[in-house]
């Protein structure tokens, strides 16, 4: 466990609740890039991997609270992309 992962883990995690209310208040795609979401997706994934792997801590929960983040405002990505082109 390194607590350097730890911030960089809080710092990101703390980003994500801000760009989902955006979402939620916008209902717009604007400045969004699905790509960039399914980006940080991935390297999410390779952290919880990389913990299951080689490293089993309980940082993992924060891997873990991020992806959720993540995947939630991907789904409200499609979800205004929708509203956008209706």
């Amino acid at each position: 466990m390194s607590i350097f992962e730890i911030i960089m883990l809080l710092c990101f995690g703390a980003a994500w609740p801000i760009s989902i209310y955006k979402s939620l208040k916008s209902r717009s795609v604007s400045g969004k890039s699905v790509i960039f979401l399914y980006v940080i997706m991935i390297g999410y994934v390779a952290g919880i991997v990389n913990k299951l792997v080689y490293n089993m801590d309980w940082v993992i929960l924060l891997y873990g609270i991020n992806l959720i983040m993540v995947f939630a405002d991907t789904l409200l990505y499609y979800k205004n992309s929708r509203l956008v082109k209706s």
